[in-house]
């Protein structure tokens, strides 16, 4: 795609593409390359962006969502690769998605929770990894339960298998593994909300935008997502939004 000059001093005013990247989200990020730097889908779409701008891509590592975008004022990154959520859309501005994650409940056999109403009720603790975008759609929505934050999503997990709450909220294919491990477990369905990633940067940059929706979109209809989740093996853990598929 060809880059007005007005985008490129935008997107990359230092002359390379200073690419945020949330190493929390395992999905994404799913090793290092050779050269140490990191590795999956998310790196892969920031590399692709830069060759696009005909820049280098230098990646600004964040070990969760929240602060990468609690960093989006301080001119530390140029392109911020996280989950859409309505409470960043404050001050960071989102492409379309181009993948998605589904998030579930988990509880014990034995409970009484039939759905993802039933967990939301007075009494009912739920372990979460605080500030993902999971937890802020909960924050959004839940009226009744208790919201348990931990400092990451391992923690989480623990929380949940030591008996400290009754549910635990996370990621599905992370419910997948800890199914594997734990005994008189289920996963609640349909999930409780879809994870959509996305292209974020600074807000009030509406050219910007354009031509990263384009470009994203691009990058969807041509193959490469769906390429880049097959590399890393994860095209049965993600999914490409139906109306962009």
């Amino acid at each position: 795609m060809a880059v007005d000059r007005t985008i490129l001093d935008a997107l990359a005013p230092k002359g390379v593409l200073r690419a945020g990247i949330n190493m929390a989200n395992f999905l994404l990020v799913s090793g290092a390359c050779p050269d140490g730097t990191p590795d999956g889908l998310s790196p892969d779409l920031a590399r692709r962006i830069a060759a696009e701008l005909g820049v280098a891509c230098e990646f600004i590592c964040y070990d969760g969502p929240g602060e990468l975008a609690d960093a989006v004022a301080n001119d530390i990154w140029d392109i911020g690769n996280i989950a859409v959520e309505p409470a960043r859309a404050k001050t960071i501005d989102f492409t379309i998605p181009y993948t998605q994650i589904d998030a579930n409940f988990l509880v014990r056999t034995d409970t009484p929770f039939d759905d993802n109403g039933s967990v939301d009720s007075p009494g009912v603790s739920i372990a979460v990894y605080g500030r993902s975008a999971y937890d802020l759609w909960l924050s959004e929505n839940l009226v009744s339960a208790e919201i348990v934050r931990c400092d990451s999503i391992d923690a989480s997990h623990d929380m949940f298998r030591q008996g400290k709450t009754d549910v635990l909220a996370s990621l599905k294919p992370k419910l997948r593994e800890e199914m594997g491990k734990t005994d008189g477990v289920r996963i609640i369905d349909p999930p409780f909300t879809g994870i959509q990633q996305a292209v974020g940067i600074r807000k009030g940059q509406q050219p910007v935008v354009d031509y990263l929706n384009a470009l994203v979109a691009m990058l969807i209809k041509d193959g490469f997502i769906a390429r880049s989740m097959a590399t890393h093996g994860v095209e049965d853990s993600l999914s490409i939004p139906a109306a962009l598929n």
